[in-house]
């Protein structure tokens, strides 16, 4: 049996991503996955461009397998992903014993680029084109025993943001037909999926027309809240520019739908904002977490943001931290600006100096940190359900799971909790998840 070695870099989308590379390659060719990448046929690199040198550290990593290309030269290796995106037939050039080369529009095609790159005399395969949902159209049916899963109901992004290299590298907006999202969400209901996550990197931008209707984010979100077996949904990663008044509606309505936003800020300042061309103003973005928290009191939201964009002043960053007390985010991602190649950022004057936007940053994750920790501390001695995920990743004597507001609770109980629903009371917060106790059992 053939064996496939994946590392994934980035986020949720490469790490969908990645695990429709298996499932294809096991369908088509048979392989099967493996963690110890010495024991592969073939290796992968799922790749991100998100971060500073992105590119240089895919090289680092394919000079650490190159030996065992020479040791072995039938094993195979791949490099997909968005730094294959920005790179193509430049990473044959640099590494010329990479195989092949592809998007993540492509992997569908990855059984056919390895069957042409084994015929004698074949060069490396490169496929970074965009050919639309093609790539759903050719995935196999889902099998999973998880209780969880995700399911991509978008591909691309079309907001142009300064900073981000992602309409580049993912191409433009795409929906996925909103038949085939609800038919892959029923076949992993069916096989006891409990919760699902809806992907793309603006989901709340998905618009599929079907008979002369156009069915938006909200209408999906509907649709999908009726498959029978599915306790929870969440979605990622939403825009401001477009999280409408329907999909705050929807808060109301669909209690399916978990306590938990992510919803990108970037800054608070308005000046900043506009430079970034996120299209929406602090104040609209108030309103939103505003009117979000009427439809349901009990929401939690967390959020992006970047310091250290070029021209950020000491009063843009002060508008930032008040944003931070104004809506009371409960854990957040936050980085410093760097200047990714090909984006309108990179050329921007009145760069901030490295040592500001380390204390900027600084400051922000401080205060960021001490907000999730209120938070948590105010549910210790609450009661709330959770759904079992597994052993716990630090103690494999506790099992650990997950609250609606997306809290990661560890707790002592019998494995065969594992994907049920319980009750679990909290009796301690700390920094990065909670400890409770077993208060019902499925």
């Amino acid at each position: 049996m053939k064996k496939v070695y994946v590392r994934t870099f980035g986020c949720q989308m490469n790490e969908y991503d990645s695990d429709k590379m298996v499932d294809v390659l096991r369908a088509h060719d048979g392989y099967e996955k493996t963690e110890d990448v010495k024991e592969a046929d073939l290796i992968l690199f799922n790749t991100c461009s998100v971060r500073e040198k992105a590119q240089e550290k895919v090289f680092s990593d394919l000079g650490r397998v190159r030996h065992l290309k020479e040791a072995n030269p039938n094993v195979m290796i791949g490099v997909g992903g968005c730094v294959a995106s920005q790179e193509g037939k430049g990473i044959i050039s640099r590494a010329p014993y990479v195989d092949i080369v592809f998007g993540p529009q492509t992997i569908h095609r990855l059984p056919s680029m390895l069957k042409e790159r084994r015929k004698p005399g074949k060069k490396a395969q490169v496929d970074i084109s965009f050919p639309e949902v093609e790539k759903f159209d050719n995935l196999p049916t889902p099998i999973t025993t998880s209780q969880s899963a995700m399911v991509s109901i978008m591909e691309g992004c079309s907001k142009y943001c300064t900073f981000c290299v992602v309409p580049y590298t993912r191409g433009e907006e795409i929906s996925r037909p909103f038949e085939d999202v609800l038919v892959e969400v029923a076949t992993l209901a069916a096989q006891g999926v409990k919760e699902i996550t809806l992907l793309g990197q603006n989901v709340n931008a998905y618009r599929y027309e079907q008979d002369a209707e156009v069915i938006e984010f909200a209408t999906l979100l509907d649709y999908v809240s009726d498959i029978p077996g599915l306790e929870r949904i969440r979605f990622s990663t939403s825009h401001p520019k477009e999280f409408s008044d329907a999909l705050i509606s929807s808060y109301r309505t669909l209690p399916k739908l978990v306590d938990h936003v992510h919803l990108p800020v970037q800054s608070g300042s308005n000046n900043i904002l506009e430079a970034m061309k996120r299209g929406y103003t602090r104040e609209q973005y108030i309103k939103i977490i505003k009117d979000l928290k009427a439809a349901r009191s009990t929401v939690s939201i967390s959020s992006d943001f970047i310091v250290g964009f070029p021209g950020e002043t000491d009063a843009d960053f002060e508008d930032t931290m008040s944003l931070v007390d104004e809506v009371g985010f409960d854990g957040s991602y936050s980085f410093m600006y760097s200047p990714r190649p090909g984006t309108p950022a990179a050329g921007l004057p009145n760069h901030v100096p490295l040592e500001t936007k380390k204390q900027r940053l600084s400051r922000l994750q401080t205060k960021l940190s001490n907000n999730a920790s209120h938070y948590s501390q105010l549910m210790v001695g609450g009661k709330f359900d959770v759904l079992v995920e597994g052993v716990s990743k630090k103690d494999s004597s506790k099992l650990s799971g997950r609250t609606n507001n997306n809290k990661v609770v560890n707790f002592e109980g019998q494995e065969r909790l594992i994907g049920h629903t319980i009750e679990i009371q909290v009796t301690e917060a700390l920094p990065n998840s909670l400890r409770g106790i077993v208060v019902t059992r499925a």
